[in-house]
């Protein structure tokens, strides 16, 4: 990275970016075939930034032959472990020469703090990229012992043609997580990124072409999600699809699967994830800032943000007071200032959907829920168990620790899988799958004891 953090030298930076806008495809930037585009906004003021190639289904179609093409022919499929590995070394590295501008887009189509693009994302998009590619030629297995008229071995093999869906939250970074391990296994991918935030997928995909990825091997189709989403979904020719976003949307991808080719799906879908404090935990301040950063560390906008605070009624009082005092302190401003903690909303229906859960939470009496005898919660739809993807938080209040379990596990049972987070000066972490049952279905627990940071359960 070398953008200074200065308002100066980031408006400087804006005003020399230009802009990909096309599809790239086999190695080529060409138009969608229809011949339309779609605007891409600045979210922070709602001025159009450029016009973007509105892929539709003769795109992805063309994109996932091209695809096909470069997979069959070995280039890449069948490339020397070590020969990839360096290839997708020298693409991190043309990432990491062209950092900045990857982050500036982001921030500007995102809305994303220019400090924590500069910071977090793009440095671990660059990692993500050379972690994978220094994983392909250290991947051993073993076998059990054969005897001498046999032969055992375990080979591994790409899948074929690859589809990625990603979202808008993490531009670059979501990019990185599907190509990595696809691109570091041998496979094709043609990859959609979410119709808000097209612009730094599109540049990776040329970048990865000067590093020397063979044309064809990685595609990027900008779309919208019912037409050049839908129709990754339903590809004949596509043998696995990922796709990171809603519950709601990953049903559809399961559904496009079954009514094709039964092609593998991967989903990385949002949740509700509790932040769980008792009555006792270490350290009152920093469970405060912990709980602010993790609902509202970029901007709410994280699939596995902490919005539901399940806070004992002894400490409830003190901790929101804490956190109260604490988020005065968070900036709200201009994405590109490098003072900015909280950019703004994706979009503006997205804020309204953010501001009417607010509204809601005010109208039921401040947003306080508490569960039932039984410890569970009734159900209130449009309340704690719906997740509204941004500044928001939840404050679920009990009376002790047997209430957790069902606080806890109140948005699992409705099919919205979460991270949990528990605090507490107890030994949290070997009876997290007793206060959290939803371990069955979280993507991780953590118990915070003494302030150490336990890895509890994983589903």
């Amino acid at each position: 990275m070398t953008l200074t953090l200065s308002s100066e030298s980031i408006v400087a930076a804006v005003a020399k970016l230009s802009f990909r806008t096309e599809a790239f495809v086999d190695a080529k930037f060409q138009p969608a075939r229809s011949g339309r585009t779609f605007p891409t906004e600045n979210p922070a003021n709602g001025k159009t930034i450029t016009h973007v190639a509105a892929c539709e289904a003769e795109d992805v179609d063309l994109a996932v032959r091209s695809a096909r093409k470069a997979f069959e022919s070995g280039v890449w499929s069948k490339m020397r472990p070590v020969d990839r590995k360096k290839t997708l070394l020298a693409f991190a590295d043309r990432l990491e020469a062209h950092a900045d501008e990857i982050a500036l887009l982001d921030s500007l189509e995102a809305g994303k703090p220019i400090s924590d693009c500069v910071n977090g994302d793009i440095p671990d998009t660059i990692h993500c990229i050379r972690w994978h590619a220094e994983l392909i030629d250290k991947l051993y297995d073993r076998i059990a012992p054969a005897p001498a008229e046999n032969l055992a071995l375990i080979l591994r093999e790409p899948v074929g043609v690859v589809g990625a869906v990603i979202p808008w939250n993490f531009p670059a970074q979501m990019a990185a997580w599907k190509i990595g391990p696809a691109l570091a296994a041998g496979n094709s991918v043609v990859l959609k990124p979410a119709e808000l935030t097209s612009l730094s997928a599109i540049r990776m995909a040329e970048l990865a072409a000067d590093a020397g990825l063979p044309p064809g091997v990685f595609n990027v189709v900008p779309g919208l999600g019912e037409t050049a989403g839908q129709a990754i979904g339903r590809h004949p020719d596509i043998d696995m699809a990922a796709f990171t976003g809603s519950t709601e949307v990953a049903r559809y991808f399961l559904k496009y699967s079954a009514e094709s080719n039964l092609k593998r799906v991967i989903l990385e879908c949002g949740g509700k994830s509790p932040q769980l404090v008792l009555a006792d935990p270490p350290d009152l301040d920093l469970v405060a800032q912990n709980a602010l950063n993790a609902a509202f560390w970029n901007m709410g906008e994280n699939c596995s943000c902490g919005s539901r605070l399940i806070v004992h009624r002894s400490v409830k009082d003190a901790l929101l007071a804490r956190i109260e005092k604490l988020v005065r302190t968070w900036t709200v401003g201009n994405p590109q200032d490098p003072a900015t903690r909280v950019g703004p909303m994706i979009e503006k229906p997205h804020l309204d959907k953010v501001l009417g859960y607010i509204a809601a939470g005010k109208s039921g009496g401040g947003g306080l829920c508490d569960p039932g005898e039984d410890g569970r919660l009734p159900d209130q739809p449009g309340r704690a168990w719906l997740d509204p993807f941004g500044q928001h938080r939840r404050v679920l209040r009990i009376d002790s620790a047997g209430a957790a379990p069902g606080a806890a596990d109140y948005a699992e049972r409705r099919g919205r899988p979460s991270t949990g987070c528990g605090w507490s000066q107890c030994r949290l972490h070997p009876r997290c799958r007793r206060l959290l049952p939803a371990g069955r279905a979280i993507g991780g627990c953590w118990s915070h004891v003494g302030g150490a940071l336990l890895l509890a359960a994983e589903a």
